[in-house]
């Protein structure tokens, strides 16, 4: 049964967990399983299921180390002509984050650390071939208003693997604008866009969508509902997509 937070201390609790969902590096243990769907100009079509464990670790009394690790399932056809279909695993990413468990004098928050790609893909046209790595970081503020702004980004550079396979060198820039309407109910804008330095294209989608806090039994969960436009993209590319999460909550 599906359990809504009703009472008013419940629902604080909600919006208490929806505040910390729009913050990356916030102490809380999530397991969100995020659906994508892209329709391609080219008449192909590709949907991936990222599965992103966040989990932070206390490193001391003033610091905590957050772990985000992305590994997607992809399934996709005709992304060009005579590309075919492929299903599997892609390249893994990694990301460790350390950030103060305090927010500045100001009221904002950071975090930094390395970035690392794996290439885990089952399939060549799944993944690069390469082992990469570079830094991330990401910086927000979130007011008594209930919106939360700021950005994440990161740049990884490959550094090992298939020599046959084309150089990664690609920066990836998230701005994200989320605003809590109560209930543990939000609506978030983000561009998460991505420059390939090698072949000198951006991609730059833009994503809208709502997300809401709730219970399945004893069980936090959060569930995203989006869609999105490519406002740039290699010839051929994506055009729109569509998002759907689903998060499991452990909130210490």
């Amino acid at each position: 049964m599906l359990f809504a937070f009703n009472s008013p201390a419940a629902a604080q609790d909600a919006d208490e967990l929806a505040k910390q969902l729009s913050n990356p590096v916030a102490s809380l243990i999530s397991v969100p399983m995020q659906l994508n769907y892209d329709d391609w100009e080219s008449g192909g079509s590709r949907t991936f299921l990222n599965v992103q464990p966040v989990v932070p670790i206390s490193i001391g009394e003033d610091w905590n180390l957050i772990s985000r690790t992305i590994v997607p399932l992809v399934y996709q056809e005709d992304l060009f002509p005579g590309a075919g279909s492929q299903f599997g695993t892609g390249d893994v990413t990694q990301s460790l984050f350390f950030s103060p468990k305090k927010p500045t004098a100001g009221g904002w928050i950071w975090g930094v650390g390395p970035a690392l790609m794996l290439p885990t893909a089952s399939d060549d046209l799944l993944g690069t071939g390469k082992w990469g790595a570079g830094p991330t970081a990401v910086v927000l503020r979130q007011t008594e208003g209930g919106w939360t702004y700021g950005a994440l980004v990161n740049h990884i550079w490959s550094f090992s693997g298939d020599s046959d396979r084309d150089d990664v060198n690609s920066t990836f820039m998230q701005p994200f604008l989320s605003r809590g309407l109560g209930q543990g109910r939000t609506v978030t804008v983000n561009f998460e866009s991505s420059y390939n330095w090698e072949g000198e294209q951006w991609t730059v989608p833009v994503n809208v969508g709502y997300s809401k806090v709730s219970k399945i039994g004893g069980q936090l969960v959060s569930y995203y509902g989006g869609a999105r436009y490519y406002l740039d993209a290699p010839d051929g590319g994506p055009d729109w997509g569509l998002r759907f999460v689903f998060t499991l909550l452990y909130p210490k």
